[in-house]
């Protein structure tokens, strides 16, 4: 009794299975998806890949725009830009799709507030997990405390 329930049950589950396969229609496979072209890592071109601010006065935040052009056949979204550290601050079209031949900016930031040589890294994603860096870099150099030099002479003046 237990062999021909076992045997019943198979043969049930193999014609249901082959009445899922057999339900698609020709029209349904033409409504399939499309996939997507795939996006080539080359596609997006940075005009410059490193930024050198030479020497900045601490204190003063500068900024640079770096453009990247679509090579690709494709539209490109950038999915993100990260900067190495918290000083470092990039801005760009979040929302923007980047047809083939469409140049687009993004524009970084530096808080100089630390003196000495700096080198940052920002990281550009896009498509499916494609990266690309750019590089700032430059010096900054401390500002007097005060706007002019202290006169040591002027408490040699007389009244």
């Amino acid at each position: 009794m237990k062999k021909l329930l076992i045997v019943c049950i198979c043969g049930l589950m193999t014609g249901s299975v082959f009445a899922q396969e057999g339900s698609l229609s020709a029209g349904d496979l033409k409504a399939a998806p499309a996939t997507a072209t795939p996006i080539a890592e080359d596609a997006l071109v940075l005009k410059e890949e490193v930024y050198d601010f030479g020497k900045i006065p601490q204190g003063k935040p500068v900024t640079h725009i770096f453009e990247v052009t679509n090579k690709g056949k494709a539209e490109i979204k950038i999915s993100n830009v990260q900067a190495s550290c918290g000083c470092t601050t990039p801005e760009w079209e979040k929302d923007k799709a980047i047809a083939p031949g469409e140049s687009t900016n993004i524009t970084v930031g530096y808080n100089a507030a630390a003196e000495g040589n700096f080198t940052k890294l920002v990281t550009i994603s896009y498509g499916e997990n494609i990266n690309k860096q750019i590089t700032i870099k430059g010096e900054v150099w401390k500002t007097p405390a005060s706007s002019a030099p202290v006169n040591a002479a002027l408490s040699d003046l007389k009244n």
